[in-house]
């Protein structure tokens, strides 16, 4: 099995200034992530675009979305400024059926020691591997639906939009070919 990580950027990606204050980008921190996690499962890196998610359009959600349905790969991880995820998730989450697609992000830059971005990155590596078909969000150690999910911006965290982390999809979910039936 081999899962694609789609890099978008958003604060996971951002760098200090230390002259002038400001947070900017470089290049992806994936490949050092993945080490310094041990990562050992089969991936393929793709950067597709490395914005603040608040500069990202609808075009860029659109350019998203072509990428995950390129995808030979049907388990895709994607790492999004917190910002905005849960419309690219929404957008995403109404057009595509065959794919298991986990959002992820941090709320503090990777470089800055005291980051969220690695143990969500293990998180919705994990979830990618053992979800049904669907598109989720996993922040914090939480998991979403794209369809029940909202950032609370005041307590700084994802929350459900109705009662529940991950409620029963509205029609019955495609699993991946190695999962069977449960009756």
């Amino acid at each position: 099995m081999k899962i694609r990580i789609i890099v978008t950027g958003g604060t996971f990606d951002k760098e200090y200034n230390e002259l002038n204050g400001e947070l900017f980008f470089r290049k992806t921190h994936l490949p050092e992530m993945l080490q310094l996690g041990r990562c050992k499962l089969n991936l393929e890196v793709a950067e597709l675009m490395m914005i603040d998610s608040l500069q990202m359009t609808d075009k860029d959600r659109r350019v998203i979305l072509a990428a995950c349905v390129k995808s030979k790969e049907d388990r895709i991880v994607i790492t999004h400024g917190t910002d905005t995820m849960v419309e690219t998730a929404k957008l995403l989450g109404r057009s595509l059926a065959d794919k298991t697609v986990v959002i992820t992000g941090a709320m503090v830059p990777y470089k800055f020691g005291s980051s969220d971005g690695l143990f969500n990155l293990g998180s919705a590596l994990a979830f990618a591997q053992t979800l049904p078909y669907g598109v989720y969000i996993a922040m914090n150690g939480k998991l979403f639906h794209s369809e029940n999910v909202r950032k609370n911006r005041s307590k700084g965290e994802f929350e459900p939009v109705s009662s529940g982390a991950l409620p029963a999809p509205e029609t019955p979910a495609k699993t991946h070919k190695t999962q069977k039936s449960r009756g």
